[in-house]
């Protein structure tokens, strides 16, 4: 529900769970100084990963080399980062160091620890270390900090008082879009949807209720019903990923009252009716059906997408609401794109007649520092942290785990309005490296023996409102694509 059917407002929303972030850090004894922070939408980006060893902020590709390097608000550069990482390299499956940033609402985190590096790195009381900040005895490690800000993030969220602070101004935090229920009433004719949340009833019933009334004036496009007909399942509490595993007891919700009824719930679908907890087998067999049946929406990479995709088969559609920024900015910037792939052609034509026995060396380091210019002007067009998907030719960590699981994409699920649904959404095809160094024709085999695939190859760009993603590995055609 949260990202997916209710769109938060931005950058309202961040703004007021990194708010009261603040006051949970300085109710367990932070200093009060880091009330004075702001949330600054223009810095952080998903993805992201925080280094809980030294205090960085990193941005990666796919195999774990670094991107962006920031300790705080001030990104380091040549020798401060082969300091730290003497590889411009990490190890990704060191999860209890490295912390990977996905979510929506990591936003407000990823800029949380660079207020909190910035203010113990430029407060006079506390010394500074590599791994973390010393004040008389004590030693703060960067460990900890991660540690707090993890359980201030579960505070916010399970105690409720972010959803109270939401609830009381609707207007001002939650988007409402007289397309959804039309959207949602044309699939329902059409096939069964259901309704999966982390959040409990009472949160869900109140957001709903808000997304789909229009008795205000507001003009709707499909007759005012209940927000509950749309749906042929809801399950509320299904602490996903968990969700996606073994899942937890699958109990009858009480509508009128918002408790849960006792005991394992074991009898048919019933219309209208609300479930809490279960798993991801059980929504399958209250609704009969199984696997590719389902395309499941989230905006959770892992916890939504990933998880579907690799322990149910489920075909996916990742929300990635960024996706009108990027594509703005790949529009308009346009002429940057085109010199850095204009620099990497003139590059590779330096090399064009050279071979092992050749004495020459080019002087490339006038084209490599254009590059990086172009690249950083390029990122900037974006935020301070850059894009979402690359930097320069380099696609990022979330891009790579996007293409690799999300069989569809898009800045909105109501895009799916624009679509017959029959509609064959279908990947544009991806040249691999080797295939991009020779024209496609008859190729002398001793020569293509000797061709060498270069070590970057370009795989595209998020397409146009719909566009293709993954292929079928049962040998069927699936279904592609970003909408």
């Amino acid at each position: 529900m949260d990202y997916t059917l209710a769109m938060y407002k931005s950058p309202d929303y961040e703004e007021l769970a990194f708010a009261l972030l603040l006051e949970h850090l300085v109710s367990i004894g932070y200093p009060h100084e880091i009330l004075a922070y702001k949330y600054d939408p223009t810095f952080p980006t998903r993805g992201l990963v925080f280094d809980a060893l030294y205090g960085n902020l990193l941005k990666v590709d796919s195999h774990g080399n670094l991107l962006v390097c920031a300790h705080g608000f001030r990104f380091l550069k040549g020798a401060e980062i082969l300091h730290y990482y003497p590889n411009k390299f990490i190890q990704r499956d060191d999860m209890k160091r490295f912390h990977i940033l996905n979510t929506l609402f990591n936003l407000t985190e990823a800029h949380l620890y660079a207020c909190l590096v910035d203010f113990f790195t430029n407060c006079s009381r506390y010394v500074n270390c590599d791994t973390g900040y010393k004040h008389g005895n004590l030693f703060m490690s960067f460990r900890s900090m991660f540690q707090d800000v993890r359980e201030a993030m579960d505070s916010v969220h399970l105690s409720g008082c972010l959803k109270e602070k939401t609830l009381e101004n609707l207007e001002k935090y939650v988007v409402k879009d007289p397309r959804v229920p039309l959207l949602l009433s044309r699939m329902k004719e059409v096939g069964k949807v259901f309704l999966a949340t982390n959040s409990d009833y009472n949160y869900t019933d109140a957001i709903m209720s808000y997304l789909f009334d229009f008795s205000d004036g507001d003009k709707a496009e499909t007759p005012q019903r209940p927000w509950r007909s749309y749906f042929d399942l809801i399950v509320v509490d299904t602490r996903k990923p968990l969700f996606f595993a073994e899942g937890t007891v699958l109990r009858q919700v009480n509508t009128d009252t918002g408790k849960l009824r006792i005991g394992t719930y074991t009898g048919p679908l019933q219309h209208c009716a609300v479930y809490s907890g279960g798993s991801s087998d059980v929504v399958c067999d209250l609704l009969g059906v199984k696997g590719k049946d389902i395309l499941y929406m989230g905006d959770h990479i892992f916890g939504d997408i990933l998880k579907s995709k690799k322990r149910q088969g489920w075909r996916t559609f990742l929300v990635v609401p960024e996706l009108a920024r990027e594509l703005q900015v790949w529009t308009e910037k346009s002429e940057l794109f085109e010199e850095l792939r204009s620099l990497d052609l003139f590059l590779a034509e330096l090399y064009q007649h050279l071979d092992s026995g050749s004495s020459e060396r080019p002087d490339i380091s006038s084209i490599k520092r254009r590059i990086q210019k172009v690249t950083h002007e390029m990122d900037m067009c974006y935020g301070k942290m850059g894009s979402l998907f690359r930097c320069g030719s380099r696609q990022t960590l979330f891009a790579n785990q996007l293409m690799r699981y999300a069989d569809l994409y898009a800045a909105s699920f109501i895009n799916f309005l624009y679509y017959p649904f029959s509609y064959l959404f279908r990947a544009p095809p991806v040249l691999m490296a080797h295939e991009s160094t020779v024209e496609h024709g008859r190729l002398d085999v001793g020569e293509a023996g000797t061709a060498l695939a270069p070590w970057l190859a370009q795989h595209g760009h998020p397409g146009q409102q719909v566009a293709g993603v993954r292929r079928d590995s049962s040998g069927e055609e699936e279904d592609d694509g970003e909408a």
